[in-house]
């Protein structure tokens, strides 16, 4: 698919070349693919004005090892799926954080206690720039 990190490329040279509502459409998927799976705690950050990296991360919670690689796995299957093959998967043996790169959305999946110590969202949130969106109906 155009826009995605040929082989060659760096994370930081990625070109966005997909549109808003695309980048709306991948999240909408993403965030179904960890709802049918019981995510903990989604959170969307909107780093667009923070990074070139990616637009969006989305950071959530689960409940065993065993959870996030389900979690991840339904990530990479359901956005395959729909049109948005993932560029890579990071940590995904017996992992407690299991990272899901998309380009546009990038997926963190951990457990509470790794979520807290490395507090991604109070990162992401220096200077106020924080845009967050939390399912409401996590299971």
């Amino acid at each position: 698919m155009k826009g995605y990190i040929r082989q060659g490329q760096s994370m930081t040279d990625k070109q966005h070349t997909i549109d808003d509502d695309q980048g709306d459409r991948l999240l909408e998927i993403v965030l179904a693919a960890l709802d049918d799976i019981k995510g903990v705690d989604i959170k969307v950050i909107d780093v667009r004005d923070l990074t070139s990296i990616t637009d969006r991360m989305v950071i959530v919670s689960g409940t065993s090892s065993r959870h996030i690689k389900a979690m991840a796995d339904n990530v990479v299957l359901e956005t395959k799926r729909n049109g948005f093959p993932a560029l890579g998967v990071e940590g995904e043996n017996g992992s407690e954080w299991v990272l899901v790169d998309l380009a546009d959305v990038v997926v963190h999946i951990m457990m509470p206690e790794i979520r807290e110590f490395y507090a991604l969202e109070k990162l992401w949130s220096v200077g106020g720039h924080h845009s967050d969106r939390s399912l409401s109906e996590n299971g």
